[in-house]
């Protein structure tokens, strides 16, 4: 067979020969254009191989179904609750029965403190307090009102003082406590779903989506009233199964930080192939997912809308 009779196809994982009527005419630069062609196949193949044997990374949203309704056969998670200092979703007492950590960053203690007993239309405001007291209090206390640190220290929550750090968010503070007291070997079964990270200053968000790239060895998701955002590193190739009946349709995709050279999707409206995203040119925007199991290659950020009348829900995912 030619250097010129051949073609990368993706979907088969190997080079295939081109139909007769398709093969180039030959020319005096033929030589050089077949060298080059070969060598960008080569290239292409090994990439493909690359990311065949890569370990995929599975994702889910079970945290936002009921304990008694989780998927068979879902491997069981981890998880941990940080709370900022932003309005509480509507789900907010489910995601803290899934955690066996909760963490309030400063001033999400305000919010747990005045808010939940909305969430669980309660009459019993006091009881309601008492029922929800989180683990740790983390930041540089500079939004936590004084009577809701007394209440939460004499209830057995630790305080955690950093006023000395002013280098780092309270988001930062909060998920580098988590990695430090996380074993390795525990880290890959460990999600860590994060409220209040929507919403508000833009200046806050973007330092919340950047604390995903600092840490991006662990699971965070970053969660609101009608969205989450993940991270997908390129060390992994992915697999997010979506929980249809809170989740989606829309679904966005956009690399941050670094362009993302050669994406693929399946499972979307509008999948992706090889195609290469950078801010200034093309991303995913109000994409739509259409299969019940989305795969990605490549490091981008990830976008999934909730359902309004359920769990109201975008959903964003960030490719490195």
């Amino acid at each position: 067979m030619s250097v010129t009779n051949v073609r990368y196809d993706p979907s088969l994982m190997l080079v295939r020969p081109l139909p007769t009527n398709e093969v180039p005419a030959s020319s005096p630069c033929s030589s050089k254009r077949n060298l080059s062609s070969l060598a960008y196949h080569l290239l292409q193949v090994k990439m493909w191989r690359t990311i065949r044997s890569m370990e995929a990374m599975v994702h889910s949203s079970t945290f936002l179904l009921p304990k008694l309704h989780q998927p068979a056969n879902t491997p069981a998670k981890n998880y941990a609750l940080v709370v900022l200092n932003q309005n509480l979703p509507r789900f907010m007492p489910r995601l803290w029965t899934h955690a066996k950590l909760r963490i309030c960053a400063d001033g999400g203690a305000n919010r747990i403190f005045d808010e939940m007993f909305q969430m669980t239309n309660e009459q019993d405001h006091e009881s309601t307090r008492n029922r929800y007291i989180p683990e740790i209090i983390e930041g540089d206390m500079d939004s936590i009102r004084p009577e809701v640190k007394k209440f939460y220290s004499s209830q057995g929550s630790k305080i955690s003082d950093k006023s000395h750090n002013q280098e780092t968010t309270d988001l930062h503070k909060c998920i580098s406590r988590i990695h430090r007291s996380t074993p390795d070997h525990e880290k890959k079964n460990l999600c860590v779903l994060v409220t209040g990270a929507l919403g508000g200053r833009f200046d806050h968000e973007a330092a919340n989506i950047n604390v995903l790239y600092l840490f991006s060895d662990m699971r965070i998701v970053l969660l609101s009233d009608d969205c989450l955002i993940r991270l997908l590193p390129k060390t992994h190739k992915h697999e997010i199964y979506i929980e249809s009946s809170v989740e989606g349709p829309h679904c966005g995709i956009f690399p941050v930080g670094a362009p993302s050279g050669s994406t693929t999707t399946t499972g979307l409206k509008w999948n992706l192939s090889e195609a290469e995203m950078r801010f200034g040119s093309m991303i995913s925007t109000s994409n739509i997912v259409q299969a019940e199991k989305l795969l990605f290659t490549r490091q981008i950020i990830a976008l999934i809308e909730f359902y309004p009348e359920v769990v109201t829900w975008k959903c964003a995912f960030c490719y490195m």
